[in-house]
């Protein structure tokens, strides 16, 4: 595939990093070693197996910038892909497959979606995000024609640094921690010990552990339950060309947003969804490759997170289901992950945020 390349459009923003002026476009599935060229790459993975990078000419540490005012769909122009009903039958049909033994969790998710002719600005949206609903992977990515991705993710899908590997899966949402039910906590350690196997499929045996068990973490409007896990990369991982194949095909899509087992689980979701994910629960995030060919990255969850294409504006919203899950508080669940954020996206003033 010949490289693309261009050195005036584009402008991506991670971990208080600005870059601009992309000169390559790689899609990373298919040329995996062209992800460790030198350089600062931006990365967006869809849900379905995609994923690309594009490498920035023009990398420094972000600075307050003038950008035009963020104008949103309406709030009333949102419509869901799944609506309650079919949410809620669709939480029955996955524990009916739970009771089956054909798998133990599953992610279901709904897509909103809403009008928003021409291109808008993505650095306009991610300055609403952060000042309404503040998240330690915010970021985003707008290459014209390409790509257009502004996340408010929470969650870690994989951080590469030294040679160590962590992932920090995030299963257990509610309004308060008094609100945390068993099912959450549940679910946090399946979803934990599914990610610490896909570790082990990349990192020295014995290395791999789980340094946080269902820790708590507070976000604008909820609560989250965080398993960390990390190891450390085999030899042969760490300086393979494909170092980026071989991480993806062990651990992708995330587990926190499949199921386990994720095979089956991922079945069960192209049966149950309507329309694809997208960016929303698959990878967005940042690698750097020094010149000695050191790696560094950090690569969020795309949850939390609006796209834009063919003039509509996109989020999702979603929850784990179990056989402990009510179909309705998995339907309310979906509805608190999206309040805030759809709500910022329209313009409507939410409640400061607090300590």
């Amino acid at each position: 595939m010949p490289e693309q390349t261009t050195n005036t459009r584009g402008v991506a923003w991670f971990a208080g990093i600005e870059a601009t002026g992309v000169v390559e476009t790689v899609d990373v599935r298919a040329q995996p070693e062209r992800l460790r060229r030198p350089g600062w790459w931006a990365v967006v993975g869809d849900f379905e197996g995609s994923v690309r990078a594009w490498r920035f000419a023009d990398v420094r540490p972000a600075t307050p910038t003038e950008s035009r005012a963020w104008t949103g769909p309406r709030p009333a122009s949102w419509r869901s892909s799944l609506d309650r009903s079919s949410y809620v039958r669709a939480v029955a049909d996955v524990r009916a497959h739970i009771q089956e033994g054909d798998v133990y969790q599953a992610n279901v998710c709904r897509v909103l979606s809403a009008p928003l002719t021409g291109e808008p600005d993505a650095r306009s949206l991610g300055a609403v995000l952060d000042a309404g609903n503040p998240a330690p992977y915010s970021g985003g990515i707008q290459v014209p024609g390409e790509v257009w991705v502004v996340t408010a993710s929470p969650e870690l899908f994989l951080r590469v640094e030294d040679g160590v590997v962590t992932s920090g899966p995030i299963k257990g949402t509610a309004a308060t921690s008094e609100a945390m039910t068993e099912k959450d906590r549940a679910e946090n350690v399946m979803i934990t010990d599914l990610v610490r196997n896909d570790l082990q499929r990349v990192c020295v045996p014995g290395t791999v552990e789980v340094t946080t068990l269902l820790g708590e973490e507070r976000h604008p409007g909820l609560v989250h339950l965080v398993s960390t896990i990390q190891g450390v990369l085999a030899d042969d991982v760490a300086a393979a060309p494909d170092l980026w194949a071989r991480l993806l095909d062990a651990t992708y899509p995330p587990g926190s947003v499949s199921g386990a087992p994720k095979s089956s689980a991922l079945d069960i979701i192209a049966a149950l969804e309507t329309v694809p994910r997208g960016p929303y629960c698959g990878a967005v995030g940042w690698v750097e490759v020094a010149a000695d060919g050191a790696v560094r990255a950090e690569l969020a969850v795309g949850i939390r997170t609006f796209w834009w294409a063919d003039d509509v504006l996109r989020f999702g919203t979603g929850a784990g289901i179990t056989w402990g899950s009510d179909p309705e508080a998995e339907w309310a669940e979906t509805e608190l992950k999206a309040a805030r954020l759809v709500a910022l996206a329209s313009g409507v003033v939410v409640a400061p945020v607090t300590d």
